[in-house]
């Protein structure tokens, strides 16, 4: 399975890249990655499944301070984001219509979510099949613990891979997210909405915490409970129950197969004259 993260292909090389918002480039610039991951990765990996973020996720209702600087971020910026939203979400239904691939967009929950239970879901008897995981997001290494699961950053160009992925998410959960929002354990849940400075959390103290047996023992109430805070937003194999059922069950749910016939005639369509002379490629 080559999973492939939509928004780190979509809105990830508009940004990098400075691409001018044009429907038609970035419409070429999605299916030329989708089809260069395909060509790389098919032999090895199987089929390609594109993953999107759902609306309304169950972070922020367990963390209302979760991703809260982004519309900020984002109103400041002079890219017309409405208008990348419209065209990328477009490309990602025609995708969806046009395409053999199965395209997640489940709502209440991010890609992260979508992609780690999907990677997850191959670890039960008999699934153990090999994946690749297409994204820049290094909150996929912990799932690295695994053997069958690998990834791919588009933006370094090279496999991501880290030397202890449980260590790793271990870290991670300490020393917070300031990308997300999520602080880390030392400090409160407000500490950047307040624009205040963290307490610092050093790696002697990390040392000491991740030696421990008992972290229940070893960290103080608050910073325990800061401790349980960061690792429900952060380890991806705490995606609530229900949320983990949606997924696999729109997973298991479509069969896209049939669109094969269908992507020759929409190349045609929206004029991708360049990706016509590989369109065995997609498919």
């Amino acid at each position: 399975m080559i999973i492939i993260d939509y928004n780190g292909i979509a809105i990830g090389n508009i940004v990098v890249q400075k691409l001018s918002i044009d429907e038609n480039l970035i419409r070429h610039m999605i299916l030329n990655s989708i089809r260069m991951y395909r060509k790389r990765y098919h032999k090895e990996f199987g089929e390609v499944v594109i993953v999107a973020d759902g609306a309304k996720n169950w972070r922020k209702e367990v963390f209302p301070q979760y991703k809260y600087s982004r519309k900020e971020h984002r109103k400041e910026s002079s890219i017309d984001w409405d208008e990348v939203f419209r065209i990328t979400n477009m490309v990602r239904d025609e995708i969806r219509d046009n395409f053999p691939y199965k395209v997640m967009h489940v709502n209440g929950c991010e890609a992260d979510d979508v992609i780690a239970t999907l990677a997850l879901e191959t670890q039960e008897f008999g699934k153990y099949e090999p994946v690749m995981i297409i994204s820049s997001d290094k909150d996929f290494i912990q799932l690295q613990k695994y053997d069958n699961i690998k990834q791919f950053s588009p933006i370094t160009k090279k496999l991501v891979s880290h030397p202890n992925p449980r260590v790793y998410l271990m870290e991670h959960i300490f020393k917070g997210d300031g990308g997300d929002g999520v602080p880390n354990v030392l400090s409160d849940d407000n500490v950047f909405v307040d624009g205040r400075r963290q307490t610092p959390v050093t790696q002697k103290k990390m040392d000491v915490w991740m030696a421990s047996d008992d972290l229940r023992a070893t960290l103080s109430d608050e910073v325990y409970r800061n401790y349980s805070r960061n690792k429900k937003l952060i380890d991806l194999t705490e995606t609530p129950e229900e949320v983990k059922k949606e997924i696999i069950n729109t997973f298991e749910s479509q069969n896209p197969v049939k669109n094969k016939q269908k992507v020759f005639d929409y190349l045609i369509q929206k004029r991708c004259k360049l990706l016509l002379e590989n369109v065995m490629e997609f498919i």
